[in-house]
Parts: C-alpha cells; structure tokens; sequence
C-alpha cells in the first residue's frame, strides 16, 4: 500500500526533526519519501515527494526491501521498470553496475512486465551509485536511456536513525530458547550480541504439538498434521524457522515450507504453502526495558496465524518489556522486514499485531513510518507510552499516596476518590501505580537487573551511574540536560485541577478540592514525591512532538484500517492498567487530526480468555476481517481518496 502524499510529507518532517536534532542531518540522504516495497507504477504521477532516479525517462528504479536511504546490511531487492514508452528498449540490452562495477547478472529478467529484479549484494558503507543504461538510444539522452539511484547501507547492527547505540547492553543469545526443544543460541559473537543465521525446521502433530523435524528426513513424519490456509489448500503443517540478528536484536521469521518438495526459499522462490501475507506481531511491558537484547520476542508461532498460512516476524527489541522505546522498535522493524523481503520477497501486505506495549509499537510505527504496517489490531491499547500511558499512571500514583495520607483528615469517601480518579474500580490506583516506577531509577524501586550493580545509578554513591528510566531510555530524542547530565523529560502536571468537575457539581466540597490540589504535589527528578508539580523540560515537549513520541494521528493512522481489541478489564475488583478509555483517546486523536475516525473499528469482549488470546474466537476473525480489509482496500482501483477506500472496503 502505497503511502500517500500526505504520509510522506509527514515522514520527512518526523525524520528531519529527528535527524537535526541529533545532529546527524548532514550525513544522512533523505533522497526517498516513501517505502518504495510498497510504491506503485504511475508513470503519470506528478507528486514531486514520490521517489524518482535521476534521469529517469527511460527506466524507473525502486528498492522492494525497503528505502534507498536506509539500507542494512549490504544487500537490498531491486525492482527496475523499463517505462511503458520505450518499447524499443530491450531488457537484453540492459546493464546494471553498481559503484562502477557490472552486476546485470545479479537480475531476473521478466519481459511480460518490463522488469528486472534482483538481490543486490556487495554494498559499502555510506553511499553507493547504482546505474541503469541500455543500447537504445532514447529521446534527449544522447546516445543512453540512463538512471540513476543513490543506496545508503548501514551496518547489520545498526544504528540507522534511531541515534548512537544504549551502553551498557546485554547480550541474551544463551537465554533465548527455540521452540521445540531445539536448544538456545549459544553465546553472542561479538559486543553488539550478534549470532550466525540460523535455520530450523519444527512441524506441528496430530496431538496438537511441535516438534522437531527428524534430521536428514525427506519424507513425512507418521504424526505430522495438515492444515488448510487461507487459500483454502490442505497442505503439510511443516514450518521454517529462521533466527539471526539486526539492529542488536534476535529476530524471527516462521513460515510454511515443505523442505520435502521445495528448494530453500528466496524472493523469487517462495514458499507454495504460504498465502503471501505477513503479520508482524509485538510484545507488552516495560517496565525493565531497556539495556538489554531480551530473551522473547513478540511470538512467531502462533498456531491459529501459522495454521491459515501467516508468516510471521518479530524480534526481541519490538517487545517493549525487553526495549521501551518505540523509536528503536520502529528502526528494528523496519530492519526485520527488510530481510524478510529480500529472503521471501515482498508480502501482499504486512497487518501488526500484540497487545499492550504492542499497541505502543502499532500505534507509533503505523503513524510515524507510513508503509511498513497497512493495518494494525493493537489490543489493550494506549496511544503510546511516554504520555497516554506515563501521565495515567503517574497521575494515579499522585493521588493515591495523597489520599492515603489525606483521607481522614479531609472526609474522603472511598465514592469520592473513585470518581476522583475516574476508574470505575478505585483498585485501579494503586494496581498500577506500580507500573509508574519506569519513571524511578532509585535503587530501591527501579528495574536494572540487566545493568551490573557497580554501574548502577545512586544518588548518594553513584550520582553518575546508570538510570533505569523510560526517558533516560529515550535519550538520543530528548537529550541530556545539562544542568544534571540526566535525560530531559516531558512529564507535567502543572495547572492541572484535580476534581474540578466533581468540585463543580457538589460531589466534593470546595475543601477537598483545594486540599487535594494543594498537597497532590509532583516528582524531582528522581521521581521522589515533593510539594511542587512536576514541570515539564521544553526541549523534551517540542521533541517528543516533532519527532512522533507522542502519536499525532495525523500521519500514517489517517488511512490505515484500525480494529482495536479489548476485553474489558475497567470492573476488575482488583484494578487494571488497560482500561477502555484509552482506545478512545487514540479516537479523539484521530478525529483532532482528520477531521474523521471512522478508519478505526472498536471490538469489546468480556475477559473470559484473558487480554489478548489467539483462543479467544472474536480476535481470530479480527485476524481474518483484517487481512480481508487490507485485501479489499488494495484491489480498489477507483480514483478516490485513500481514506475513502479504507472506510468503504470495511468486511
């Protein structure tokens, strides 16, 4: 799906907020606007944000795998389309060199669409040229039809914009354990905790199993299942594995492959059993998320997804228990999805999937770096988790520390501090009051098991070590101040008039209401409770806007099908953090944005299977209605507007 001008634009400006203030604008080429693995052919297409090769009248060319300006690891797909026009340009007189060098033999020739494909291989760091000539003799070119890209590949390990790596970093390769009983990793290779590639295979049994496959088998296991997909074929449940590293994080991909009858996949080979579509799914948490590769990822066998022919991805840095920071994620994503193109060729679309700090990533991703998710079904949602989340749940803490030393004194009923709040349990609380110590690096309270105790920050002995805190986390977007050496942060409560409206119609009195309001205080930078609010650092506010850490709306997500899935946990007797107001702030957000919400679709289930359970029957045709969705919007050729085509193409 191709991002619209509209996305584009918005992506520049997110990426040249960000880049500028890193300072890192002038070694980056931003010579592409949108994810050309999801460009179409529109050869009359005047948009000058649309990515065109130099001198481009005869041959147009698009990386598949990705963007032109933000490559990994040396190689990327390359699609290169002989224009409609120049009939008399044959695709045996074309050459393709790279940096100088011949490499037509690196592409496929398709002469029924005009295209030559190919895995190019062989790119240096920084920048390389890739040019595209031909015998013919074309209009206005002298004697070549010519074209021209620029390719900027970056290192396997990163960074490509998320800023300089975090230190300290641990490595998890000997705790990450393969399915099936197929063992660990092994120890990492190097400091950025990379491993060889690896391939498994594990097929599912009649008993409702994986298993390992039997080495060197060529035929059938006797209790290996079959499953129908999507497709409607009856096909081996046999499933590929691969497992390596980008960006510092373990990725996955599973996918159905019959190694009994099929060659090893490649983009041009690709697997018969797979129904050509990719979910990417994303893991919750994060308090704890941050120095370290993680041991998990956002799951990658999923039985009822692998079953109806889904591949799947993830990696360790897109579960925000293991990494988060929503910036990273996105730039690992972005990485993992690359090599799943340029392994398995491009996918007929790519629908996000997770709950919790799942929704964060699908939220972000979706709005900020348009093309890489075409639809998305965050469960338990928040918006993101620097604001929606952080603001909720520091807000709870303030309050409930206030009425627990206020109660008697001021009258409060338990009704009056529920409403207070605006939980329909008051459980809610101090339930998730413990989620607002990732805000904490005091080292009574922090979570910093994967940083070694003698580097840990101490305000008394160790007033330079380091913080375990979702902002120190997010440095490299809202820098360090340098009065403290600390990371900036954009958390406030100042003006804020807690129980106004109940104040208002009589439900708490004119004392309680000042009480409250006087004494509910605020955090030093230490996250200690103390009389004054909490005032936010400038800088850090106009970042995390300009750079898309607070979800806008505005972007990708004003055309993207939404269905947000929830079961409703807000009458917990215990309390619960997921409560349902937060899928309509992401509604509101939307409508402040657009104008319009009706791309987003609500689903409420009671919790009977629990958040987010491929068990549950609802959240499995929300799977299959997604992928129908995304299947429709795409088959609509009309000439109407993008958002039009999502809200009409609902299933």
């Amino acid at each position: 799906m191709k991002p619209s001008l509209q996305q584009t634009k918005r992506l520049r400006v997110l990426l040249f907020a960000f880049f500028s203030a890193m300072g890192v604008l002038g070694g980056l080429a931003l010579v592409a606007t949108a994810n050309s693995a999801y460009a179409q052919d529109d050869e009359n297409d005047n948009d000058q944000d649309r990515h065109e090769s130099k001198g481009s009248r005869n041959f147009s060319i698009e990386v598949l795998s990705g963007r032109p300006d933000m490559i990994a690891g040396g190689d990327s797909l390359i699609q290169i389309h002989v224009k409609k026009k120049e009939k008399k340009i044959s695709l045996d007189d074309v050459t393709v060199r790279l940096n100088g060098a011949d490499i037509t033999a690196q592409f496929l020739a398709n002469h029924a669409a005009r295209t030559l494909t190919g895995l190019v291989t062989g790119l240096r760091p920084g920048e390389n040229r890739l040019t595209v000539d031909s015998d013919h003799k074309g209009k206005g070119h002298g004697d070549h039809g010519d074209a021209d890209a620029t390719l900027v590949n970056y290192p396997i390990e990163g960074p490509i914009f998320s800023g300089p790596h975090e230190q300290p970093y641990a490595c998890a390769t000997q705790s990450f354990n393969l399915p099936a009983g197929l063992g660990n990793l092994g120890a990492a290779l190097d400091a950025n905790c990379s491993i060889n590639r690896r391939v498994d295979y594990i097929y599912r049994t009649t008993a409702n199993a994986f298993a390992q496959w039997p080495a060197g088998a060529t035929t059938y296991p006797a209790n290996m299942a079959f499953t129908t997909t999507t497709l409607g074929k009856s096909v081996p449940y046999i499933i590929r594995i691969e497992t390596g590293t980008v960006n510092r994080a373990i990725y996955q991909i599973t996918i159905l492959h019959d190694l009994t009858k099929e060659a090893a996949p490649s983009w041009n080979s690709q697997p018969g059993n797979w129904n050509k579509r990719l979910i990417y799914t994303f893991g919750g948490g994060c308090i704890g998320g941050w120095y370290r590769q993680g041991s998990s990822t956002g799951g990658v066998t999923d039985n009822f997804m692998l079953s109806n022919g889904y591949a799947l991805a993830s990696s360790t840095l897109n579960v925000f228990g293991n990494n988060c920071n929503d910036l990273t994620a996105s730039e690992t994503m972005m990485m993992v999805k690359e090599r799943f193109i340029e392994a398995y060729g491009v996918p007929a679309h790519t629908q996000g999937w997770g709950c919790s700090g799942g929704s964060y990533a699908q939220h972000q991703i979706g709005d900020n770096y348009p093309g890489l998710l075409e639809g998305i079904i965050p469960g338990c949602s928040f918006p993101e988790v620097g604001f929606a989340t952080i603001n909720f749940i520091t807000d709870a803490w303030l309050l409930d520390v206030y009425f627990t030393a206020r109660q008697a004194a001021m009258g409060w009923t338990d009704e009056q501090k529920r409403q207070v709040t605006g939980f329909l349990q008051y459980a809610t609380a101090p339930n998730i009051e413990i989620g607002a110590h990732r805000i904490d690096p005091k080292p009574a309270t922090t979570s910093c098991a994967s940083v070694p105790l003698a580097r840990r920050y101490d305000p008394a002995f160790n007033p330079t070590g380091v913080r375990c805190t979702v902002y120190d986390h997010t440095v490299n977007v809202y820098g360090k101040d340098p009065a403290t050496g600390f990371a900036r942060r954009p958390l406030d409560n100042v003006g804020i008039q807690y129980g106004l409206k109940l104040v208002n119609n009589g439900t708490i009195s004119v004392e309680q209401f000042l009480d409250l309001n006087e004494r509910i205080g605020g955090f030093d930078r230490d996250a200690t409770i103390v009389p004054q609010r909490t005032v936010a650092d400038l800088l850090a506010a106009r970042a995390a806007y300009q750079t898309g850490r607070l979800t806008n709306g505005g972007g990708g997500l004003a055309e993207m099908p939404i269905i947000d899935f929830r079961d409703y946990n807000d009458v917990l007797p215990g309390g619960d953090i997921h409560v349902r107001y937060h899928s309509f702030s992401m509604r509101k957000r939307l409508e402040k944005a657009n104008g319009r919400s009706d791309n987003q679709v609500m689903w409420v289930n009671d919790n009977r299977f629990g958040l987010y359970s491929n068990a549950n029957p609802l959240l499995q045709s929300a799977i299959l209605k997604m992928d129908r969705w995304i299947t429709a919007i795409k088959a609509d050729k009309r000439h109407i507007r993008q958002i039009d085509k999502v809200v009409q193409n609902k299933p």
